[in-house]
């Protein structure tokens, strides 16, 4: 159901962001009087999933859902349509209108990808306001991976500060060192602060490692579900047992509960527990690891201070505006990343499979929203890139036109086009193929 959940929301998701942006392109193409053959959800080689014609126009959905495309007259794009461009150029045709007027019609689908993210962004902060952690409340500190430690960071440690400058959020902490590159973060041990240095040797680890550093919490441990291989299941314990101790050793924290457990693989446990208002004892058998194969009840509800910043709706606009300036900021700044050999980025390059794991595994239209805006972005910084095939492409040899005043030949941008999709294809072979073999490591 989680995995259907999740495609359900990518669907959805994909199809608003692709609905958009061909409009875009279609919208400027109207209004410069092109003639639009095709507006087309999903591609459809072959055949289609539906189709009508309204005017000169066929709308239709295909059946593979890498994209969308609007087929314009006169121009050289996807559908290789050779023999048009053989035949006399017509005034509706893309190639028979001004450089401008071209230049519209190809940043027309970009324009509203944005546009759409700042809508979104306007929409959400308006709705359900901006809820958020300040780091200053995460009041027992954090819990760190093996790459945290390797920076110096210490479970119960208390953030500080990175570079010297507050995070107020508590989540924008691993981003703000990654993205910002950072050198340094202060914590705070115990009584005592410290200056960790952040190597950049460290950095590949920290685009792979999600658990890098979370909050830490309470121990409470009620069982709510247990995984296909369970010892606490196999030693008898049942759902709704509520976790007291360990071998005698009671818990302030529940890292302090998951390390106990690690030091014990391969041995034998004896854990008290209450059933039903009784207290009990189980020995169990802890594998290799260092797991009780149990998912607890997990509710922060009163344990933390969230802050919600709520607006009205003409301050929601500008306050939209500027987080989706942020997003565009962001998105830059891992896309440089992943051009950086020493970063080794590309290796957690992924395809739809990455896509839609950022979804929830519940639905939950705060969530759909953001994610859908923050999509929207990045459809529209990859398709402005100057790539033949892509609109940046387009734009690129438009721009050209424009500055030297000679548009490149039909032939040229043919086999522009070619390379361009071939390069495109094996991105998104190695993207997907990527998820894949992260399906069986």
């Amino acid at each position: 159901m989680v995995i259907l959940i999740k495609a359900a929301q990518l669907l959805l998701s994909l199809s608003i962001l692709v609905i958009l942006h061909e409009f875009g392109h279609f919208l400027f193409a109207k209004l410069f009087h092109c003639r639009v053959e095709k507006f087309y959800l999903f591609f459809d080689p072959w055949f289609s999933l539906f189709k009508t014609q309204r005017g000169e126009t066929e709308y239709g959905v295909g059946w593979l859902p890498l994209g969308g495309y609007v087929k314009i007259s006169g121009m050289i794009d996807e559908s290789m349509d050779k023999e048009q461009m053989k035949q006399p150029p017509q005034p509706w045709e893309f190639r028979s209108k001004p450089t401008w007027q071209r230049l519209l019609i190809m940043i027309g689908g970009v324009l509203f990808n944005l546009i759409l993210a700042l809508a979104l962004y306007s929409m959400i902060l308006f709705v359900w306001g901006d809820e958020y952690l300040p780091t200053q409340n995460a009041k027992y500190g954090i819990v760190v991976s093996d790459t945290g430690r390797e920076i110096g960071l210490r479970n119960g440690d208390k953030i500080l500060s990175v570079d010297g400058k507050i995070v107020e959020s508590f989540t924008k902490i691993v981003p703000t060192i990654v993205l910002d590159g950072a050198q340094t973060i202060e914590v705070q041990r115990d009584s005592q602060k410290l200056t960790l240095q952040v190597k950049k040797e460290i950095i590949p680890k920290l685009l792979t490692d999600r658990n890098i550093l979370s909050l830490r919490v309470p121990f409470s441990c009620k069982i709510i579900a247990f995984a296909k291989q369970s010892p606490a299941r196999d030693a008898g314990m049942e759902l709704g047992d509520e976790i007291l101790s360990v071998d005698s050793t009671k818990f302030k924290f529940y890292d302090q509960f998951v390390d106990k457990l690690a030091l014990s693989k391969d041995s034998d446990v004896t854990v008290q527990f209450i059933r039903k208002g009784v207290n009990l004892t189980k020995k169990i058998r802890i594998g290799s690891a260092g797991l009780i194969g149990i998912q607890r009840a997990y509710d922060l509800e009163g344990v933390f201070e969230y802050k919600t910043i709520k607006y009205s709706l003409l301050e929601s606009i500008p306050a939209g505006i500027a987080k989706g300036y942020r997003a565009v900021g962001d998105y830059l700044k891992q896309f440089k990343l992943l051009f950086s050999p020493k970063t080794k980025a590309y290796e957690s390059l992924g395809g739809f499979i990455a896509i839609g794991n950022i979804f929830p595994g519940v639905w939950d239209w705060e969530s759909f929203w953001n994610l859908t805006a923050f999509l929207s972005i990045i459809l529209a910084v990859m398709n402005i890139l100057p790539i033949p095939a892509l609109d940046g492409g387009h734009v690129l040899f438009l721009l050209y036109e424009i500055v030297t005043r000679r548009k490149p030949s039909d032939k040229f941008l043919e086999y522009a086009q070619i390379a361009g999709m071939v390069l495109l294809f094996s991105l998104l072979i190695y993207a997907n193929g990527n998820d894949i073999l992260k399906l069986f490591r």
